[in-house]
């Protein structure tokens, strides 16, 4: 006897054809700046067809969809998976660079929407694309950051009614902070702090550059990189990553990698008059000190020269220079602690103890509710916290002690740091079984030898949005060395990292489709 599928598949479906036609405009951006350069406008032009053909297409399969509980669950799972496959298009019709061929543009792809920034580029391929192109690539980082179902939450009156349970299951945290009333208006609070954010960075780059501070900060590269800056993307343009610009840049950069990091429900609550919300909470004060921490450290190593191996020949010597040693200690640890990715210098050129530093930073994460990727400050917080208690209660075994938030006292769910825990065990188990395969998958390859080292980086780069790692994936290097099998098993690393494991896993159970 067959069961039944307790799932609405048309529902979900059809949804997805809906965010995908409307989603299909933003292929109108790199197709005026193809035009305003006078470039190719036919890899644009072909996506976008596709994707309203799609889209058009899948409506259709439901007149009037409804979303539930388990619906909401495949919507998402779906809609980061198909807009990869729809966002490679412009690649392959372009046909230029590694990206021309299919699985280097899925993984590209799929890269730029999750906000990984790992890149099948390498330095010169990066300075062979159009510009259109490599602005397409920008603009997939900035619409995966603050999530694409949340701005598509708030625009369509269709996703409202389970609005709450497609920002929870796609929004980077535990748990998602009503702000206003209704969940289209906290959606719509949340991408408006977005975009000011945006172009306030557009600005304070731009700004550099007509002040001759920074020559190669065009108002091209200044839109190029606030697209990636924001929503902890990491891409670059240049081949070189932020290293191409001027110190004064790089300065620049880190206030608005930081701010990329931190829930964007504190600055509505600064905005409503109360910016205490953001000095008290104690999620925002552990993430600005372990950054304070491993910036400081990584500084102090750089500054002794124990940190370097070799001194690049385009660097000028960072041992015994204050400025040059913080700047740099201090850029990377921002840039992988909130799984930016960008790079202020070679650290392939660091010392293994400096590197594996960094790996150790790679599992810390940003905030929740911030467009981070990675395990997440606040769990770690109370991962910490629920160790205290045990420890305690060992102790005094008949106490009862919650665990709280210390900003605020209130209690902790049960439940929740049940979830907590599971989250970051899957994490683990899921980043060691992939390690191993991804070295395994190396050595059974002649093309490639990989150490362990940076079979590890590779894995917690993909499987937490953080983008570069050490050696072979170093910041100046890219992923193309790797097996096709490999880099698609990274894509799915990508994927479900992005949707922090159980929202993907879920609909992999019989389970969900069955009781």
């Amino acid at each position: 006897m067959t069961r039944r599928i307790h799932v609405d598949v048309r529902s979900s479906c059809s949804l997805l054809g809906t965010v995908l036609k409307y989603l299909s405009l933003t292929f109108l951006f790199p197709t005026v700046v193809a035009l305003y350069y006078r470039e190719s406008l036919l890899p644009f032009l072909v996506a976008l067809v596709v994707a309203v053909a799609v889209g058009t297409g899948l409506e259709r399969l439901e007149p009037d969809p409804t979303l539930e509980h388990r619906e909401a669950f495949l919507l998402v799972a779906l809609t980061w998976l198909v807009l990869p496959l729809v966002g490679m298009i412009p690649y392959l019709v372009a046909g230029t660079g590694t990206i021309a061929n299919p699985v280097n543009a899925l993984f590209e792809s799929m890269s730029g929407f999750t906000t990984t920034g790992a890149t099948v580029m390498g330095e010169i391929s990066v300075e062979t694309h159009s510009r259109s192109i490599m602005i397409w690539r920008q603009l997939t980082q900035w619409l995966g950051g603050m999530g694409i179902l949340v701005l598509m939450v708030a625009i369509l009156s269709e996703l409202s009614v389970g609005g709450t349970q497609i920002i929870r299951e796609e929004a980077p945290g535990i748990q998602v902070e009503k702000l206003t009333p209704r969940i289209e208006q906290t959606a719509r609070a949340l991408w408006l702090i977005y975009v000011w954010f945006t172009l306030a960075a557009v600005l304070v780059y731009y700004a550099l550059h007509l002040a001759g501070l920074a020559p190669n900060m065009t108002f091209y590269n200044a839109v190029a990189h606030a697209l990636t800056s924001l929503p902890t993307g990491g891409f670059s343009p240049e081949g070189r990553s932020i290293e191409a610009f001027a110190p004064i840049v790089q300065w620049a950069v880190m206030p608005f990698m930081i701010i990329a990091g931190t829930n964007f429900a504190l600055y509505w609550y600064a905005w409503r008059g109360r910016p205490d919300r953001l000095t008290s909470n104690a999620e925002f004060r552990s993430y600005i000190l372990s950054m304070g921490v491993v910036g400081a450290l990584l500084s102090v190593l750089l500054f002794l020269g124990v940190g370097l191996e070799t001194v690049p020949e385009n660097v000028a010597a960072v041992p015994g220079s204050l400025e040059r040693s913080l700047r740099h200690g201090l850029f990377q640890t921002l840039a992988i602690v909130t799984t930016t990715g960008y790079a202020s210098m070679d650290f392939n050129t660091w010392s293994e103890s400096t590197q594996v530093i960094l790996l150790f930073a790679m599992f810390l994460g940003g905030s929740a509710g911030s467009a981070a990727g990675s395990i997440k400050i606040i769990r770690w917080y109370v991962v910490g916290k629920s160790i205290q208690r045990e420890l305690f209660t060992t102790v005094h075994p008949q106490a009862i002690r919650p665990v709280r938030m210390g900003d605020t006292g209130d209690v902790i769910d049960e439940e929740a740091i049940h979830g907590i825990f599971v989250f970051v065990l899957l994490f683990l188990v899921l980043f060691v079984v992939s390690t191993v395969l991804l070295f395994l998958d190396a050595h059974r390859t002649s093309d490639l030898s990989l150490s362990g080292l940076e079979a590890i980086s590779a894995t917690i780069a993909t499987l937490g949005n953080v983008g570069p790692g050490v050696g072979v994936v170093g910041p100046m290097n890219s992923y193309e060395p790797f097996s096709n099998a490999a880099k698609l098993y990274m894509t799915f690393l990508m994927w479900i990292g992005r949707l922090e494991i159980l929202s993907v896993l879920v609909i992999l159970t019989p389970s969900y489709w069955r009781s």
